[in-house]
């Protein structure tokens, strides 16, 4: 103070008051000079210790380094404090002095007891959640990137260097004492660290909260329609019946006609209160005013200010416009997925996993599909090499579980019960056109279409260019009856195309088990 007033005698300035900034012997410590406009001008710092220095905000990188010191604009950065730094500091552009920013720096000893650094206190409640935020005390976090160092880890410990957690999920009493916060900076490969000192006191009870407005929020915007009834409450927590919330419009009371208030006694302080503004018919002035809900007290003034708009109403021609644009796109979906519904659902199928409702894994069928031969009606139905691609390309590549006639049904059984037994256990049938007509064929379908329709089988009937060509009396009559309650795909001759194996794969049901191998084309 000494230092301050003979300055004052001897200049005639008169300085702003002094920060107090103290530190503890070897931290990190940033000076700012927040006052002062930096507009490139040379920055001058004095340091008013023991030996009296000059420092310039231009000094040299070899300079700033010799004396342990960073220059950063408005800043003046300690990177080791010692007691050689500790004293009273200002500064201001080098070139005007009317106006300086002063500083006193006080260094502690780490373990000293007649210098205390400033604790920030924190009140928890015991049992409730508590944590502790490190103070940034003369390093504010948005100047460290500036300067190019890197903020580290935050580390806790208590006083007595025990390590410590800065966050407790349910606090107790016990936890209540003095916690040092060490933050750390990596600067030109060397860390520095700067210590705060947080004092945590844990109380009894329940938080109290404090007083004030609670709502409305500050700035707060009500949609509100010309001509229709309006009321806005105002909520605050009151510590006296002669404390209660106002509203006031453009400066002036609101007339007490249009404000209801709760009634109030002065038993059980603090207490809530509401007191609401009332719009009878809300009028274009009421839009073009700023309405305000206050609350005093001894201690404080809580005041929070609103505002009215007028709820949009969307015109005819908006209104026209997105029913066309609703419409339009279901139009858009339906054509989309009539045109494009065999890919999507393979889509679903094999990148999703989606499954169709016709088809479980808790069914208990052993089978995906059964592959049953008929007569051709023309000599252009499948041979034996076309069937064995056929199934084989569903089993190896596509991953269906395949029955056929010639592998999976024991010999000696009636054959008419052997494909009953191969339909029961399948969840689709697929019946193929063939050329001679094989074992069973078609002799068997008269005995067993009764069935299939009866059991509401899934059928897919495989069909060739030749027989769709003839008519369809040319089909015997099981044939004919059974086509009416299936699918129809069309082998167009080995190797079969890719829409072949989109469209039956379509109406079969998803394979139950993933493919045993990825062949690179359906060409068998």
């Amino acid at each position: 103070m000494l230092l301050l007033l003979l300055l004052v005698l001897l200049t005639g300035i008169c300085p702003v008051t002094a920060n107090e900034i103290y530190a503890y012997a070897g931290d990190l410590v940033m000076l700012h000079c927040r006052e002062s406009k930096h507009n490139g001008t040379v920055m001058l710092w004095k340091m008013e210790t023991d030996q009296k220095m000059h420092l310039y905000s231009n000094m040299s990188a070899s300079e700033q380094q010799k004396l342990g010191l960073v220059f950063y604009r408005r800043s003046l950065v300690i990177l080791r404090a010692s007691t050689n730094h500790q004293g009273n500091y200002s500064c201001g552009p080098f070139r005007n002095s009317s106006r300086r920013i002063w500083f006193r720096l006080t260094i502690c000893p780490k373990q000293s007891t007649e210098c205390t650094i400033p604790r920030y206190s924190r009140v928890c409640y015991a049992k409730t959640a508590c944590d502790l935020s490190c103070p940034e005390g003369s390093i504010p976090n948005a100047g460290i990137p500036a300067l190019g160092m890197t903020s580290m880890e935050h580390v806790w410990h208590k006083e007595n260097g025990e390590a410590s957690v800065n966050y407790f999920p349910s606090v107790g009493l016990e936890k209540s004492g003095v916690y040092i916060c060490m933050r750390s900076f990596s600067y030109s490969g060397e860390i520095y660290n700067t210590s705060s000192s947080v004092e945590l006191d844990v109380q009894t009870g329940e938080p109290q909260p404090k007083l004030g407005i609670y709502l409305p929020k500050n700035g707060q915007i009500f949609e509100v329609e010309l001509g229709t009834r309006k009321v806005i409450a105002c909520k605050a927590l009151v510590d006296s019946c002669q404390n209660i919330p106002f509203w006031t419009s453009d400066g002036e009371f609101v007339d007490d006609s249009d404000v209801l208030t709760d009634p109030c006694e002065n038993d059980g302080m603090p207490k809530w209160m509401n007191t609401s503004l009332i719009f009878r018919e809300v009028s274009p002035g009421n839009l073009s005013k700023t309405f305000t809900c206050a609350f005093s007290s001894d201690k404080f003034i809580s005041i929070v200010n609103i505002t009215l708009v007028e709820t949009a109403q969307p015109s005819h021609v908006m209104l026209t416009v997105c029913s066309v644009c609703v419409v339009v796109s279901m139009v858009v979906i339906v054509v989309v997925y009539v045109k494009f519904k065999i890919d999507v659902t393979l889509f679903l199928r094999d990148k999703v996993g989606f499954k169709d409702c016709r088809s479980s894994t808790s069914d208990e069928k052993s089978y995906d599909a059964f592959l049953m031969c008929y007569k051709s009606v023309t000599d252009g139905g499948l041979n034996e090499e076309d069937r064995k691609c056929l199934a084989s390309t569903l089993e190896d590549e596509f991953g269906y579980s395949i029955c056929l006639y010639d592998r999976d049904v024991l010999p000696g059984q009636a054959v008419a019960d052997a494909v009953l037994d191969c339909i029961e256990q399948s969840r689709a049938v697929v019946l193929v056109p063939s050329f001679p007509d094989p074992e069973p064929g078609s002799a068997v379908l008269s005995a067993i279409h009764t069935s299939l329709v009866e059991r509401k089988t899934r059928l897919i009937f495989i069909n060739t260019e030749q027989a769709e060509a003839s008519t369809s009396g040319s089909f015997p009559e099981a044939l004919q009856l059974l086509s009416k309650a299936g699918n129809s795909v069309t082998w167009k001759g080995r190797p079969p195309s890719t829409s072949f194996w989109k469209q039956l794969r379509y109406h079969l049901p998803a394979p139950q088990q993933t493919p045993k191998m990825q062949l690179l084309s359906h060409g068998c």
